[in-house]
């Protein structure tokens, strides 16, 4: 897999843009999509600490692509991934943030060192007899009281299903469900798993998002966000 993604370093967003080129949109508008449910969970999760501070960590994180757009919200960031050329040019892109290149299964941080771990996209990539391992090291490096995220594709979503056929690096994905993502979460030893489905529409308002919000507890959305607290 780290080769895979090594192979995609220049090429990724134009990649992806192809992948998604029906839609008429490109891969800037889902990036931006995902900020304000992880913005949600902070102000619902209240993770911060007594200092006011949020340090996440942003597991998988590729080329850094999403991270112009969340590093507002942390006031530290990190991010690690198992390819080293995609990590190498998220250094270069943004160098706000702390970047690791990591050969997996283990994450390379200490136990309880953030507030907040988060995949982006990144579990239907692992093999699925992995998932519990790759949950279980989200937990760990976060402390007592802290939260794990993911934001996945809703694999009932047929456009999000066309979406992924139509991505070369996604061939081997296995699409993982929003009730499946909270079993794993609990059996991580999680505690207040909830979910919510977005992207329902392709239109960046404010009306679609307040509709969006009316039906986040059905499973419509093109991606959704499940979450835990440690």
């Amino acid at each position: 897999m780290a080769e895979l993604f090594d192979q995609y370093r220049a090429s990724y967003n134009r990649t992806v843009d192809d992948s998604i080129s029906f839609s008429g949109l490109k891969h800037d508008f889902f990036l931006q999509a995902k900020v304000q449910p992880l913005a949600d969970l902070l102000a619902r999760r209240g993770i911060a600490r007594a200092d006011g501070t949020v340090r996440a960590l942003d597991v998988g994180c590729g080329i850094g692509a999403l991270h112009p757009y969340v590093k507002p919200l942390f006031s530290s960031l990190s991010g690690c991934d198992i390819s080293a050329e995609s990590i190498a040019r998220a250094r270069d892109e943004n160098p706000g943030v702390a970047y690791a290149a990591y050969s997996g299964p283990s994450l390379p941080y200490a136990d309880g060192t953030f507030d907040l771990s988060f995949a982006v996209c990144v579990a239907h990539h692992v093999p699925p007899e992995d998932w519990p391992d790759f949950f279980n090291e989200m937990r760990r490096v976060v402390r007592p009281g802290g939260a794990v995220a993911v934001i996945e594709h809703n694999p009932l979503n047929p456009l999000t299903r066309l979406a992924v056929l139509r991505c070369p690096f996604d061939e081997d994905a296995v699409l993982i469900s929003r009730r499946k993502a909270g079993q794993l979460f609990r059996a991580a030893g999680l505690s207040e798993v909830e979910g919510e489905h977005f992207l329902m529409f392709p239109f960046a308002n404010a009306f679609a998002r307040k509709v969006e919000a009316r039906f986040s507890g059905l499973p419509l959305g093109a991606q959704y966000i499940c979450s835990g607290r440690v």
